[in-house]
């Protein structure tokens, strides 16, 4: 009844707004609807293995990526297309201080993953370098994943043993995913690698865009012990952005 009561009166002195243009919206929180038409929700035509949309035509099996370079991980799955319309989004959460958006973010994550939820035994997120903690006060991936469940959540399992450049400044440049392979080669460890053996992990980030990061995180998992490896992200970049396709719902 009390925590009913506060939020009924916290909400009257601050009124719950769209985490993308501001406006007042009913509830706790997320998006109006003109924020949330514009979002391209991934829910169906997607790669059975990345995730990614897959191209105008083919609505089942792997994308051409996959089938030529299948990624180490089983599974990955994110809640949008990451693109104009969606990255003031994350760009609130991720740089400017708005970790006020995980627990929304986190809903989704939570139901857009659920069967990759159900099938992981621990769940780890993307670390950050200690420098750039110390910059940002805040990991947004340790955010969203301590409020999933049902597996054990284990913040500080993987670590960066050395600072990189953000993956970011590579977007531009011609060979961005052969750079930001390298840019965070052997960059992550596991403490404790008796806490892997055998179980399944699922690592939760904010974005997966050419998929460098996840995949050496995958790596170094798999080499410490983990039986497998899926990823839950917000959003991910896409080639194929068939605009003729409805936008869909949440998942």
């Amino acid at each position: 009844m009390l925590p009913a009561v506060a939020r009924l009166l916290c909400d009257l002195v601050l009124p719950p707004r769209c985490a993308m243009c501001g406006v007042e919206v009913s509830g706790d929180g997320g998006l109006c609807p003109a924020c949330f038409a514009g979002v391209r929700f991934l829910v169906d035509g997607l790669c059975d293995r990345c995730g990614t949309l897959l191209p105008t035509g083919q609505r089942a099996g792997c994308c051409p990526t996959c089938l030529d370079h299948p990624p180490l991980y089983q599974r990955a799955r994110s809640v949008f297309v990451y693109d104009q319309d969606s990255r003031s989004l994350i760009l609130r959460l991720k740089h400017g201080d708005r970790s006020d958006l995980a627990p929304v973010l986190a809903r989704w994550l939570a139901r857009c993953g659920r069967d990759l939820l159900e099938d992981s035994d621990l769940i780890v997120p993307v670390p950050l370098h200690w420098r750039r903690l110390f910059l940002r006060r805040y990991n947004q991936a340790a955010l969203l994943a301590r409020r999933l469940g049902p597996g054990v959540y284990l913040p500080d399992l993987l670590y960066r043993t050395r600072w990189t450049r953000s993956q970011g400044e590579f977007d531009h440049h011609q060979g961005a995913r052969t750079q930001r392979l390298a840019n965070v080669r052997q960059a992550f460890a596991v403490r404790k690698p008796q806490r892997l053996a055998g179980r399944r992990v699922l690592l939760v980030d904010d974005v997966l865009t050419t998929g460098a990061t996840v995949e050496e995180c995958t790596r170094c998992l798999l080499d410490a012990g983990a039986q497998a490896v899926s990823v839950l992200t917000v959003a991910r970049a896409v080639l194929h952005h068939d605009e003729s396709r409805p936008r869909g719902e949440a998942p």
